[in-house]
C-alpha cells in the first residue's frame, strides 16, 4: 500500500505533467442540456496523447521516480487496455523499457496502439492471472511495477484531470466519473473536495462488473469471482484497491449501468458531442441522467470522459440497436404531477 493522496499530492502532479500531457477542452451540447434542464459540461480527455486519462497517472509515476533519481531501466503493468499504452507511452517518454501484463480480453485496438508505443504486450487467459505474473515480473532486479490505479502517484496524476477543469469551468453542483479501479473518480473526488467543496461527486460502473458497489454496500472491499463481460471494458476491474476504496467511500452517491444503457449513452454522445468516446465514460451519463431527473433545472454538472478508444467489436455491439430515435429527454412538469 502506497501513502495516501491528497489535494497537495494532485498539485505536485499538475506541475510535474503539465508540459507532458495536453490540457483536454471542455465541450458541451446545447441540445443535451435543453433535453436535460441543467448546463452539462464534459472534460474531454478522450483528446489526450493516447487517448484517455491515464497518461496523467503514468506520467507522474515516472516523473516522480526520475525527480528522487530512482527511475529504474524497466517498468511493468498490469492493464484491461488505455493503463497500458499510458504505461508505454510514458516509459518510451522517459527512455525505458515497458512490459505490459494483460489478459486475452483487452481490446484488440487498445493492445495494438500499446505496442506501437514500444510496449511488449503479454496476454493470460483471466485478468487474475496477468495480475500473478505481473507481481512475479516486478521482483526482477532493476524493474518498477506501476500499477493500474492503487497508488498515491497514479490517483494524484489522474486527479489533475479535475483540476484542470474545475479551476476552468468555475462553480458546479455535480461532478461526475467512471469507475473501474478508482483512480478517477478517487482524484476527481479529493480535487473537488477542496476546489468545489459544495459539488456533489458521483460515480458509476457498469452493473455486469460491480464490484465497487457491492464494497460500497459491505464496507469492505469485495473481488469479482469471474471476468466481468461488459461493453465498458475499461471498468471490467475485478476490485477497487486500499488506497482507492477509504476515497470511495466518500462518495455522495454510485450507480450500476446495465448494459442497454452503456450503449444508449455511447450512441447518444457521439452524436451529440461530435467526439470518439468509450462506453466506460459514456455510462456516466445514466448516472447524469437520474441526477438531472430529481434535481431542480438549472444546475451545472461536470462530467468526466476518461477516453476515446473503441474497437470494431465494441462498436458493432453498440449499434446493434439504434437508440437515436429516443432522444434523453426529461419532462420535468411531467415529473413534478408525479
Amino acid at each position: 500500500m502506497s501513502s495516501t493522496p491528497n489535494f497537495d499530492s494532485i498539485k505536485l502532479a499538475y506541475e510535474r505533467i503539465k508540459k507532458d500531457v495536453k490540457h483536454t477542452p471542455i465541450v458541451e451540447s446545447s441540445l443535451l442540456n435543453h433535453w436535460l434542464g441543467h448546463r452539462i459540461l464534459f472534460k474531454a480527455e478522450c483528446l489526450q496523447t493516447i487517448g484517455a486519462f491515464k497518461l496523467r497517472g503514468a506520467m507522474n509515476f515516472l516523473a516522480r521516480l526520475q525527480e528522487e533519481g530512482r527511475l529504474p531501466k524497466h517498468v511493468v503493468a498490469n492493464s484491461s487496455g488505455n493503463h497500458a499504452q499510458a504505461v508505454a507511452y510514458a516509459a518510451a517518454h522517459f527512455g525505458i523499457k515497458a512490459t505490459i501484463f494483460a489478459s486475452e480480453t483487452i481490446s484488440p485496438i487498445k493492445a495494438a496502439a500499446t505496442q506501437s508505443y514500444g510496449g511488449e504486450l503479454k496476454l493470460f487467459p483471466t485478468r487474475p492471472e496477468a495480475d500473478a505474473a505481473v507481481k512475479e515480473a516486478s521482483k526482477a532486479p532493476d524493474t518498477v511495477w506501476i500499477p493500474p490505479f492503487n497508488h498515491e502517484d497514479i490517483v494524484a496524476g489522474q486527479g489533475t484531470a479535475a483540476l484542470e477543469a474545475l479551476n476552468e469551468v468555475g462553480k458546479v453542483d455535480a461532478v461526475f466519473a467512471p469507475c473501474g479501479g478508482g483512480g478517477l473518480l478517487s482524484g476527481t473526488l479529493l480535487a473537488t473536495r477542496t476546489l468545489q467543496p459544495d459539488a456533489l461527486v458521483i460515480g458509476a460502473e457498469p452493473a455486469e462488473a460491480n464490484d465497487a458497489s457491492m464494497s460500497l454496500q459491505a464496507g469492505e472491499i469485495v473481488a469479482l469471482d469471474y471476468s466481468p463481460n461488459t461493453l465498458a471494458d475499461g471498468a471490467a476491474t475485478p476490485s477497487v484497491g486500499d488506497v482507492t476504496f477509504p476515497l470511495l467511500q466518500e462518495l455522495d452517491d454510485f450507480y450500476e449501468v446495465d448494459e442497454v444503457q452503456i450503449a444508449y449513452w455511447t450512441q447518444w454522445l457521439h452524436h451529440l458531442l461530435k467526439l470518439h468516446i468509450e462506453p466506460t465514460c459514456a455510462m456516466t451519463m445514466a448516472a447524469v441522467a437520474a441526477w438531472a431527473a430529481n434535481t431542480t433545472p438549472g444546475q451545472t454538472a461536470l462530467v468526466m470522459l476518461s477516453g476515446g478508444n473503441i474497437s470494431q467489436a465494441s462498436m458493432a455491439k453498440i449499434w446493434e440497436r439504434d437508440f437515436l430515435l429516443q432522444p434523453p429527454i426529461i419532462d420535468f412538469e411531467e415529473l413534478n404531477e408525479e
